[in-house]
């Protein structure tokens, strides 16, 4: 008896994740609305933070966090890119698998209502014009010249940003985002290992 109530429990569990990893290689089936105002909790190797992020900020960087979020996307991936007295970046999935499907999955840009200060988050973006995808990263201090360029803040951290600041920065830029592309935390793990990562991050209820 003792053992058909584990495979119960274990079968429980290995449904929605997955579930999950199926909806995560599909990028056009993530298009749930996010609330107005809702929080996001990070539990990573350097500790916790707390996002909070307000739609009407970036409505569109608003609901793709939200799904990504929601659906695990971000749980066990490295912060690639840790740039002192800048900015910390994250959203490459450590699986190629999922992540291939999420390259040319992009938002529109938006306007910029809130500034790039401290502790405030934004997707990354290139040069070209709607290019956002999965990439996001947190101000360490105020970047308000990224105004000009068109990153516009969905959200900021609102418990924890002692923790952010504390994040592995010894490899700076040196992580290649085209061999994290394409080879992930195999890639990541091996090359960087001091690396800090993002254990789990879910929607605070």
């Amino acid at each position: 008896m003792k053992k058909l109530w584990l495979f119960v429990l274990l079968a429980a569990i290995a449904i929605p994740v997955a579930y999950g990893q199926a909806n995560l290689k599909n990028p056009s089936a993530l298009k749930e609305r996010a609330p107005a105002v809702y929080k996001a909790k990070f539990d990573t190797s350097a500790g916790v933070f707390v996002v909070e992020v307000h739609t009407d900020w970036a409505p569109n960087g608003a609901d793709r966090f939200y799904n990504l979020v929601k659906n695990g996307f971000y749980d066990n991936c490295r912060f690639f890119r840790v740039v002192p007295g800048f900015m910390v970046q994250f959203g490459i999935n450590g699986d190629p698998a999922i992540q291939s499907n999420w390259v040319n999955a992009t938002i529109p840009d938006e306007p910029v209502k809130q500034g790039n200060t401290r502790g405030f988050i934004t997707f990354a973006k290139s040069a070209a014009p709607n290019s956002r995808t999965t990439q996001v990263f947190i101000n360490f201090k105020d970047n308000s010249f990224l105004n000009r360029q068109g990153f516009s803040p969905f959200g900021k951290v609102i418990t924890g940003i002692e923790v952010v600041d504390k994040i592995y920065s010894g490899y700076g830029e040196q992580p290649d985002q085209g061999h994290t592309q394409a080879e992930g935390n195999a890639y990541l793990t091996k090359a960087f290992p001091k690396l800090d990562y993002i254990k789990k991050a879910t929607i605070e209820p």
